[in-house]
């Protein structure tokens, strides 16, 4: 069901959650460091995805057309 509404649920739960712990904890280092590693995980999903494409083709460019790649957006 997950996959209906995220191409990522699991990446997107531990970025938020992640990102909720250090606002949490009121630790600015932390937050940086989270942040840095969203957009990391950002460039390993296109990567990812782009694999997908060599790999299945249309089925897949289907999908990314009907399924946003996070949540309710991009």
């Amino acid at each position: 069901m997950q996959y209906i509404i995220s191409r990522h649920p699991q990446q997107l739960t531990v970025s938020v959650s992640f990102l909720g712990i250090s606002v949490a904890i009121g630790s600015w280092l932390a937050f940086a460091f989270i942040v840095l590693g969203v957009i990391g995980a950002h460039y390993k999903i296109l990567a990812e995805e782009e694999a997908c494409l060599e790999q299945y083709g249309e089925s897949y460019k289907n999908y990314m057309e009907r399924i946003p790649r996070y949540f309710l957006f991009f």
